[in-house]
């Protein structure tokens, strides 16, 4: 099976805080788009269960077996929940979509990626030192910068105004582009979904 075919994806991971006063923040972007995809899906499609320091949803889609994983330890050291359950699961890294949040993006702008640095998101620091791989599949969020501030205090509030409605159509259009990858793969996927944002100057 080629390693870009969407049906060899087995974990999806969105990345965010646990707490009510993280909820709509800017850092839980991935959480978010978790929500966001278990919306979609047909009542009782998934069973949560709580385990790996994690809430963790199981069931099938498009005739394959599914996890989607909320690490609840904090973002800064996610993957002492990831690596754990994907140990557990018998999942490799290129089975692994990972969704985040990222600075360096205009807010609801996306970009996928295969594999690649942590860019400087101490989440996917995590998990590339807890799985001792970086070659699993990128889903970010673009939130943008502060104009004044410190980064930690603006990755921990939320948008307001018009910004807001940006940022909830790009959590949607994420959970789009997670079953895009699902479905047909991450080439088609990141040529769709990165189309806006290829001439963007960004980290890699």
């Amino acid at each position: 099976m080629a390693a870009d075919s969407g049906c060899s994806v087995k974990l999806i991971v969105g990345l965010g805080n646990p707490g009510a006063e993280y909820a709509n923040s800017r850092h839980n972007a991935g959480f978010m788009v978790i929500e966001r995809l278990l919306a979609g899906f047909p009542e009782g499609r998934f069973t949560e269960s709580h385990t790996a320091e994690s809430r963790v949803f199981t069931g099938r889609y498009r005739g394959k077996n599914l996890v989607l994983q909320m690490p609840l330890t904090y973002m800064n050291v996610s993957g002492s929940a990831v690596a754990p359950l994907s140990r557990r699961l018998g999942i490799e890294a290129p089975e692994i979509v990972v969704i985040s949040d990222d600075l360096d993006l205009e807010p609801g702008r996306l970009r996928l990626r295969q594999g690649g640095s942590d860019g400087g998101h101490n989440g996917l620091k995590s998990i590339i030192a807890g799985l001792g791989s970086a070659n699993f599949k990128r889903v970010r969020v673009g939130i943008g910068r502060p104009e004044a501030g410190t980064t930690a205090d603006y990755v921990l509030s939320g948008f307001q105004g018009e910004e807001e409605k940006t940022f909830n159509a790009a959590i949607d259009r994420a959970a789009e582009a997670v079953l895009t990858i699902l479905g047909a793969g991450m080439s088609a996927a990141m040529n769709k979904f990165n189309a806006a944002v290829k001439n963007d100057t960004e980290k890699e």
